[in-house]
């Protein structure tokens, strides 16, 4: 039985841990060259990134924190984990519409600073002279803006529908999986600026990733009116310098975030327009386990059998194992490569039981059954093949 290292580089819950037990996954904290890696909010570096590295999976929906191109390059599959955060991230959206809509935070702090109040008797009535200043409104009738319609955003979309919020929603990107999902009375928005034009709250939920570095910014927020703004996604898709311009105008009304920022910081302690939150999204009990045994899992069945689920840089490919040896090749995806592949297996005398293969932008990945025997030596000549990132045997 081949023995896999995986090597976690932060906190893993040990239900997800305890899941490599009867694998042919073991955990070694102290490999240096380990054939997997489990990782939640930590940073790798390339130094990280070490030969004979097979996969990283990430215990959490971002992955911001990982050299992705990199690892592409090297033909590392990357995972992530959609959806297994999403109801403890749905429910802090929740906090972070009554936070805003109630002015419950400016209460508190306003109560709080009473402690020179001693008796009820001059309590009671100050409290009735002065809650008038914290009057809020009902999300019930008012509009919710979601960007971003995934795992988590879908879920937001829902309980918006639930609380009888009007819902807008915009994703260019939605897939049918997700689709389905969303309730018949979300109403989709052309662009993003449609959304910010007519929404009371706006709900962000996008990955962060080149092409959304900075995209929430002054382009939508001179549509808004008195606009909530709330970020629960990656604090890199937030412009916070246009944000902090705008709650100086009657465009934003506030805006609550689970990613501080030193501006931020400032502005929240001059002024309660703006209430940060320290990256809790995700930290839940329930959340955190859910996320470890589907970062395992994903992981363990990538080692094991070459399938891949919820990869974030290949394609996703599944194919039921029909012969004892099997080969995955990733290369890059050119023309001409499945003949080359297929003319070297028959040269090297292995004959095809079964084969797939898919690619995804620069990549293809291939899954071959093989009938016979496959010696090591075949892996190391399919490797010198131009534009082969690298050949494994899976036995």
């Amino acid at each position: 039985m081949t023995n896999y290292q995986v090597k976690p580089y932060s906190n893993i819950a040990k239900i997800g841990l305890d899941k490599l037990e009867g694998t042919e996954c073991s955990l070694d904290e102290s490999s240096d060259s380990p054939d997997g890696i489990l990782i939640r909010s930590t940073k790798l570096a390339e130094d990280h990134i070490k030969d004979g590295l097979k996969a990283i999976s990430r215990a959490g929906a971002g992955v911001n924190n990982i050299p992705i191109d990199l690892c592409t390059d090297k033909g590392i599959v990357v995972f992530n984990t959609p959806g297994a955060n999403a109801n403890a991230v749905k429910e802090l959206v929740l906090a972070g519409l009554m936070l805003s809509s109630r002015n419950v935070y400016a209460s508190i702090d306003f109560v709080n600073g009473l402690s020179h109040l001693e008796q009820m008797t001059d309590l009671e009535p100050f409290l009735e002279e002065n809650k008038k200043s914290f009057k809020g409104t009902e999300l019930a009738g008012s509009t919710l803006g979601v960007v971003g319609l995934g795992a988590i955003g879908s879920k937001v979309a829902n309980m918006g529908v639930a609380l009888d919020m009007n819902v807008v929603g915009y994703d260019p990107a939605l897939s049918v999986e997700a689709a389905w999902k969303l309730p018949s009375q979300v109403v989709p928005a052309e662009s993003m600026k449609d959304l910010f034009a007519v929404s009371d709250f706006v709900s962000i939920h996008i990955p962060a990733i080149d092409s959304t570095q900075g995209i929430i910014n002054e382009e939508v927020f001179k549509k808004a009116n008195n606009l909530s703004l709330l970020n629960f996604a990656r604090h890199e898709v937030i412009n916070t310098k246009d944000v902090l311009k705008y709650l100086q105008q009657d465009n934003l009304k506030n805006f609550i975030t689970d990613f501080p920022t030193p501006e931020l910081i400032m502005r929240a302690n001059e002024n309660k327009d703006v209430i940060l939150l320290p990256h809790i999204g995700a930290s839940t009990s329930q959340a955190e386990e859910n996320c470890a045994v589907m970062a395992v899992n994903q992981l363990v069945d990538f080692l094991e059998t070459g399938n891949i689920k919820n990869s974030v840089n290949f394609p996703n490919v599944q194919l039921a194992r029909s012969t004892v040896n099997r080969i995955t090749v990733t290369n890059k995806n050119v023309p001409a490569m499945i003949g080359q592949i297929a003319t070297s297996l028959g040269e090297l005398d292995l004959n095809i039981a079964d084969m797939t293969n898919v690619s995804r932008g620069d990549i293809a990945y291939n899954l071959i059954d093989i009938e016979n025997e496959v010696k090591e030596s075949a892996i190391a000549e399919l490797q010198k093949i131009e534009n082969i990132l690298n050949v494994r045997l899976i036995k």
